[in-house]
C-alpha cells in the first residue's frame, strides 16, 4: 500500500515498531488480539489496528503540501479536513481557514471567496452542489482534493446500482459531512434514503411492506431523502451504502435485514433475491473493519478499563468506544492531557455530548490493566503520549525508552 508523507509530530517511533513488528508476524491481519506492554503494576493491552488510515494519511499529506507550495495565498478548508482538533488546530496555525463548520454552518461567507483562492475537499468529500458553487465562483473544486478513495467508492457504488433502478438505501448519520457528501452523489443517479440506525431501518421496511401508509413517509424520514421520492415506487428495488465509519456489523444487520423484508414481500428464493436487493457488501471501509474488530479481539482479554483516543466528532472513534461500553467502564479522551491524574481524568460521553469530570480512574490495586486504542484520524503522537502519560503515574515514565519490540 502506498506511503504518505506525514508531518514527523504526528509519528511515534515507539507506535511504529509495534505496528511493523505486528505487521511482519501477521501479514494477513487475522490476528486480532492486542499486543501486551507489561509495566509490571501497569498492564496496557493495545489494540492490533488503530490510528492513522489511507484515507486520513492521503488528506494530511495533501492538505500539508498545498500550504508548502503556495505561500501567499488564501486557502480555506470546506470544514474540518478530518475530526481531529490536533491536526485541524495546526492547519489553522499555518493560516488555513474552514469556510462551514462540522455541521454545514457558514463561517466565512461565499462571496468573500475570490477566484484566485484555494479550496480543500476534506477527506469526507463534498457535495455536488458545493462543488458547482466553487466553479460559479471560478475556483477549480476538486483541484485540491483529499476525498477517501473508500468513500468515493461508496459513491461508485451507489450510482452502479441506482443506474439499474434501485434505490439507495444510505446507512449514516444524516448531519455528518461524508453522508451529506454521499447522499448528494447517490441522489444525482437515483432516488436516494438515509437511515440512522437499525430503528429507522425497520421503520423504513413498514413503508415497503405497507404497513406505514405513504404519506406518513415525510414527515418519519424529514431531511433525509432525494427530492421527488416516491414511496409507493421507489421502496420497490433497494440497495444498502454505508457511511464508511459507520459500525460495519450494523450496517451488515441492517443489509441483511432489508434483503429479508424484500425476499418476504416478493416471495423471493436465493437465487433472485437480486430483483429487489442489490449485493453492495464491498462498500465497508478495511481501516473500520480492522479497527473494529481489533477492539472486538482486545475485549476477549481481561482487563479493568479501556482507554479510546480520538477526537470528540469522530464517528469511526465514537464507535469504538460504543464497543468498549458494552464490556467495560470507558473512558474517551482527546489527548494525553485529559488524564489529570491516577483518580482524575476528564473524559467525553458522546451519548450525551458533554465532557465529564471523573474521579474514579485508575482503580487502587496492585497491578492495573489499560485496553488501549484510537479513531481513524488519531495521530500516533497522541497514543504514545497517553501511555507515557499512564506510566507517569507509576513514576515509570522512562520504561516508555526501555520496551523491547
Amino acid at each position: 500500500m502506498k506511503t504518505f508523507n506525514v508531518p514527523v509530530i504526528y509519528r511515534s517511533p515507539l507506535i511504529s515498531a509495534i505496528k511493523n513488528k505486528r505487521k511482519q508476524e501477521d501479514r494477513m491481519k487475522k490476528d486480532f488480539t492486542p499486543t501486551l506492554l507489561d509495566f509490571g503494576p501497569l498492564k496496557i493491552k493495545l489494540a492490533r489496528h488503530f490510528g492513522f488510515c489511507y484515507g486520513v494519511e492521503n488528506a494530511i499529506e495533501i492538505a500539508f503540501r498545498t500550504v508548502e507550495d503556495n505561500p501567499g495565498k488564501r486557502i480555506f478548508l470546506l470544514s474540518e479536513m478530518i475530526h481531529n482538533p490536533h491536526v485541524n488546530n495546526d492547519l489553522l496555525d499555518k493560516g488555513v481557514q474552514f469556510l462551514m463548520d462540522t455541521s454545514g454552518k457558514q463561517l466565512v461567507p461565499w462571496e468573500e471567496l475570490k477566484n484566485d483562492d484555494i479550496v480543500i475537499v476534506p477527506a469526507f468529500g463534498t457535495t455536488l452542489e458545493i462543488e458547482k458553487h466553487l466553479e460559479s465562483l471560478g475556483i477549480e473544486p476538486l483541484k485540491y482534493n483529499t476525498t477517501c478513495p473508500f468513500v468515493e467508492r461508496v459513491w461508485n457504488k451507489a450510482e452502479q446500482i441506482g443506474q439499474k433502478n434501485y434505490t439507495v438505501i444510505v446507512h449514516g448519520k444524516p448531519k455528518h459531512e461524508e453522508t451529506r457528501a454521499t447522499f448528494s452523489h447517490s441522489q444525482a443517479a437515483t432516488a436516494t434514503v438515509v437511515v440512522k440506525d437499525m430503528a429507522e431501518a425497520r421503520l423504513l421496511a413498514e413503508f415497503i411492506t405497507g404497513q406505514q401508509p405513504a404519506e406518513a413517509f415525510a414527515a418519519a424520514f424529514k431531511g433525509q431523502y432525494s427530492t421527488g421520492f416516491d414511496v409507493t415506487k421507489d421502496l420497490q428495488r433497494v440497495g444498502v451504502v454505508n457511511q464508511t465509519t459507520m459500525l460495519a456489523t450494523e450496517t451488515q444487520a441492517i443489509a441483511d435485514y432489508i434483503k429479508q423484508v424484500m425476499i418476504e414481500k416478493y416471495e423471493l428464493t436465493e437465487a433472485n433475491t437480486g430483483e429487489r436487493f442489490a449485493d453492495t457488501r464491498d462498500t465497508l471501509c478495511y481501516a473500520t473493519n480492522d479497527n473494529q474488530s481489533a477492539v472486538t479481539g482486545m475485549l476477549e482479554e481481561a482487563a479493568d478499563l479501556a482507554v479510546v483516543v480520538g477526537g470528540y466528532n469522530s464517528s469511526n472513534t465514537s464507535h469504538l468506544v460504543e464497543l468498549c461500553e458494552e464490556k467495560l467502564p470507558t473512558f474517551f479522551i482527546s489527548e494525553p492531557g485529559k488524564m489529570e491524574s491516577r483518580s482524575s481524568i476528564k473524559h467525553y460521553d458522546f451519548h450525551h455530548k458533554q465532557e465529564l469530570h471523573s474521579f474514579s480512574f485508575l482503580p487502587e490495586q496492585e497491578t492495573v490493566t489499560i485496553l488501549l486504542t484510537s479513531g481513524a484520524s488519531c495521530p500516533d503522537a497522541l497514543v504514545e503520549g497517553v501511555i507515557r502519560r499512564l506510566l507517569s503515574f507509576y513514576g515509570m515514565e522512562y520504561k516508555a525508552d526501555e520496551l523491547s519490540i
